[in-house]
């Protein structure tokens, strides 16, 4: 989910809740945080870190990345659980590559998707993380280690973390499908994105995408303005309205990309989008006020906008044949290649952290999953675990991940159960072949 916006959904979550004092905001963290410990068991994060706190106490590690995925929250607590500091920075999507490629030293854990990382890999500005070094790596689910999951091989429509996150040696310029001895990255996030709406507003429950582009929404519909994933989105519209058939739509050709643009551009002149977005606090001051009704949208954002009591749906579109399904994305951590000595000890002690559990607990409460969903569990109530991953119904209230009660008993995820959403994924995040003639496409549609 390459989303381009400066702003953590911690800042957004602010904005959307401006009465709530930061105080008593940051004393809720902490409280929430002391709790889900106190859930996990005493000792959960014993091992933590294993090289002496006296060498590794004036080391900083840069984390830098987009904003869904580098959270400050997460940073504070490896900081306080690891004992060096974690910087976390946000830039969108097209600086953070730049910066990573152009400025390699300025960085030192690259937070990066499939498609960057093969980037990155190419550009030689990464070295490989060592799979020995990764204490949880066995409980990785199959989606990292085998490209399927419970017996459903995972799309290899765009670029599939499987097929990005291995190397054959420490310092290859080329991937290799299926596991070695060396990542590009460790995964530590990932979902599956469609569709958010308004079910107050709508004539009827949304489940294709083609209704994102149906006349009956005119002057009240928006996608993505992210070109490779707005692109997606609008062909994920067109192929479930039997517009136009895709072979790839992760790797569309010129042919592909021609039909794709100019049916948005003709859905523009006709009035069909009330706005295109680029932040994630736009989607969700788009929907909140009304002013849009249907649109691409993310999963903290349909959060945030239920955390104002309005309701707003994650549209479960599941795969029909060879139609509908969501868009996937992964976001992993790579090692930048300057990284040696103690920093690098620390590196891998962060690394192990965020499979430790308490990350993956956190970004639960987005929506969001963990590649190692057993040690998520430990930083999850009985409750919200259920509602998270299982799909059941909420047996008590469900908050949000700073304490902001989201969900009330009874409610029920959408799209159901982890298995279920994941195993719908239609395509992953990517970067085509044809990305510089996209991108031209695309700014015309943005002109039009």
């Amino acid at each position: 989910m390459s989303k381009n916006s400066n702003e953590t959904p911690e800042d957004s979550k602010v904005t959307g809740a401006a009465e709530t004092p930061e105080f008593s905001r940051r004393t809720i963290i902490k409280g929430a945080a002391a709790l889900a410990g106190a859930a996990a068991g005493s000792g959960a994060m014993t091992g933590f870190p294993t090289i002496w706190a006296q060498e590794i106490k004036d080391i900083e590690l840069r984390h830098v990345g987009v904003s869904y995925s580098v959270v400050k929250a997460i940073g504070d607590q490896a900081s306080k659980d690891l004992g060096f500091k974690v910087t976390m920075q946000n830039l969108d999507t097209t600086a953070a590559i730049n910066r990573f490629v152009t400025q390699p030293d300025t960085v030192d854990i690259a937070d990066v998707e499939g498609w960057q990382a093969k980037l990155a890999t190419k550009r030689g500005v990464i070295q490989g993380i060592e799979r020995a070094r990764i204490k949880e790596f066995d409980n990785i689910l199959p989606i990292f280690t085998k490209g399927e999951i419970e017996g459903n091989v995972v799309s290899r429509q765009g670029i599939s973390p499987y097929e990005a996150m291995y190397i054959e040696e420490k310092d290859s310029r080329d991937l290799h499908e299926g596991v070695t001895d060396w990542m590009t990255f460790l995964p530590q996030v990932y979902n599956a994105d469609s569709i958010g709406y308004r079910p107050d507003l709508v004539e009827k429950p949304v489940t294709e995408w083609k209704e994102l582009i149906d006349p009956k929404y005119k002057g009240k519909a928006a996608i993505l303005d992210v070109p490779a994933i707005g692109i997606m989105d609008a062909a994920l519209c067109f192929e479930s309205a039997d517009m136009i058939k895709y072979g790839n739509k992760g790797n569309m050709t010129r042919e592909e990309i021609d039909k794709t643009i100019d049916a948005l551009i003709q859905l523009k002149r006709d009035g069909q989008f009330r706005a295109t977005w680029t932040t994630f606090d736009q989607s969700v001051q788009l929907m909140a006020a009304g002013e849009v009704i249907i649109q691409s949208m993310w999963s903290p954002a349909v959060a945030a906008v239920r955390v104002k009591d309005i309701p707003c749906i994650y549209a479960p579109v599941n795969k029909k044949g060879d139609k509908e399904g969501y868009r996937g994305w992964c976001n992993g951590m790579a090692l930048m290649k300057h990284l040696d000595g103690k920093k690098l000890e620390a590196a891998y002690e962060y690394l192990n952290w965020y499979l430790s559990g308490w990350q993956g607990g956190f970004v639960a409460r987005y929506g969001y999953y963990s590649p190692v969903p057993s040690t998520a569990k430990k930083y999850l109530t009985p409750e919200e675990w259920e509602f998270w991953y299982e799909g059941k119904p909420a047996s008590a209230p469900i908050p949000d991940p700073y304490g902001v009660p989201m969900e009330e008993t009874g409610a029920q995820r959408d799209g159901g159960s982890f298995l279920e959403r994941v195993t719908n994924i239609s395509c992953w995040n990517t970067l085509m072949d044809e990305a510089a003639y996209m991108n031209k496409r695309w700014n015309e549609f943005k002109v039009a």
